[in-house]
């Protein structure tokens, strides 16, 4: 008896190992896929707003610029509903365009997500120079924190995956909060393609999704 529980029990860790290592191929082969052509994401300044209704507090999300990307998808991050943040905005996705998403599938990048960052690893900087070195890099991929529009973009959002070729429109914002106990919320898009660090990530108010291929 004893044996045949421990054979079931090999059996199980078999299966499970052959899950995880199907899913770790499958992450990885995806974000070792490239696109080539792809060009810089396109905003305009724009003026206007809208509001929102978020875990007791009234949002004010202005818009700073109208947003255009078409992006390679390199890796996602789900951070769920358990903070603020996450209630507005539950989905990060890091993003490449230009010559990384080009070569991405040759230099080995490591990329990761964590705690509203992005970040890559490569084995040695000499393999950033096709891509223009580390500020290349920088300049062809970001961070972005996506609040959805509505519950269709939401469920949009929520399907895209690592290896995606997509297109995102709409606004990098600036958002100010309220709870009406005293509590206050702000958050903030970059602007710029060029920074990196804290506050470098772009904020997206996103009001369509498209896969493009």
């Amino acid at each position: 008896m004893y044996q045949k529980q421990n054979s079931t029990f090999k059996y199980f860790i078999i299966l499970g190992l052959i899950a995880v290592a199907v899913v770790f191929y499958t992450q990885h082969k995806g974000s070792r896929r490239s696109v080539s052509g792809i060009k810089d994401p396109i905003q305009k300044e724009v003026s206007g707003q809208t509001t929102m209704e978020v875990d007791g507090y009234h949002m004010k999300i202005r818009y700073l610029y109208s947003y255009d990307i078409s992006a390679l998808v390199v890796h996602t991050k789900n951070y769920g509903s358990f903070d603020l943040c996450g209630k507005l905005a539950p989905i990060d996705l890091a993003l490449a365009w230009g010559k990384v998403a080009e070569y991405n599938d040759r230099i080995d990048f490591h990329w990761d997500q964590l705690s509203r960052w992005y970040t890559f690893e490569v084995k040695s900087i000499e393999e950033l120079d096709p891509v223009g070195g580390i500020d290349g890099t920088g300049k062809h991929s970001s961070n972005n924190h996506l609040i959805p529009a509505d519950q269709s973009v939401r469920k949009s959002i929520r399907k895209i995956k690592t290896g995606d070729y997509i297109r995102l429109t709409g606004y990098l914002v600036s958002i100010t909060g309220e709870n009406g106990k005293g509590s206050t919320f702000t958050w903030s898009s970059s602007t710029s393609r060029d920074d990196t660090g804290n506050g470098a990530c772009e904020v997206m108010y996103v009001t369509n999704v498209q896969w493009l291929d």
